[in-house]
């Protein structure tokens, strides 16, 4: 607003009254610059911060890439589960974990039962001496030559003459 837009619509109005309306409209302007500064620098601020939010959000790739380490994550969390039980069980029943390859606790104890049972099959005489060949003081043949029942005995006590 000019002061001769002032005088034409008021053209009564003195100076002075024409100032205090400029001073009032001068007033005005600068109070709405400085809103339309502030707005500006809100909007400014937001954009910047709307960038930044941008920016973090992962790319498709870096979410292939952490959906594949949680996958792994996973698997590696299942192997251990699995490991632990099957250390488990093997503890309790006495045999390798090594031998154990149940995917549960129930298959694992089945199979260390199977395998124990398996390896009871496997009886072998108890050997009082070591297995060290002493010399009786008899022979094959002296044994031979006794009569039946003595003989049954002998081969008994001395059935390593005979193996």
């Amino acid at each position: 607003m000019k002061r001769t837009d002032i005088s034409e619509i008021f053209p009564e109005a003195t100076d002075e009254q024409i100032k205090k309306l400029m001073d009032i409209n001068g007033a005005d302007i600068n109070s709405a610059k400085k809103g339309m500064t502030d707005l500006q620098a809100q909007l400014t601020a937001a954009q910047e911060e709307n960038q930044r939010i941008q920016s973090a959000v992962p790319s498709e790739d870096t979410q292939k890439q952490l959906e594949a380490l949680r996958n792994e994550l996973d698997g590696m969390k299942q192997a251990e589960t699995m490991r632990a039980m099957r250390e488990k069980v093997a503890n309790e029943k006495g045999i390798p974990v090594s031998l154990l390859t149940g995917e549960d606790e129930e298959a694992c104890a089945a199979q260390a039962d199977a395998l124990l049972t398996f390896a009871k099959g496997f009886n072998y005489p108890t050997v009082p001496d070591g297995g060290e060949v002493k010399n009786p003081g008899i022979t094959k043949a002296d044994i031979l030559a006794l009569p039946e029942r003595q003989r049954l005995k002998a081969i008994q006590e001395h059935i390593e003459l005979f193996s």
